[in-house]
């Protein structure tokens, strides 16, 4: 089962640091990371959303980025 979980980030610059702190805490658990930003008249604008699939640790990491932030898993 692959699980993956999205964290919204509605002011990435001053949350990436909580979130890298908390990635790399996990860092053998996460396979694959992905951080998507939108750009706006070729600025990069302040929000985005980061993907990443968990193989092991799931819950623990759900539970410790759930204090953050409002996040959404899909298991599939």
């Amino acid at each position: 089962m692959t699980t993956i979980i999205g964290i919204p980030l509605e002011n990435r610059i001053e949350e990436s640091i909580k979130l890298q702190e908390i990635l790399s805490k996990y860092g053998c658990s996460i396979k694959t990371r992905i951080g998507l930003h939108d750009m706006g008249d070729y600025k990069c604008l302040n929000y985005g959303v980061v993907l990443i699939e968990v193989v092991n640790n799931i819950n623990e990491i759900y539970d410790s980025l759930a204090k953050y932030w409002k996040i959404q898993s899909m298991k599939f």
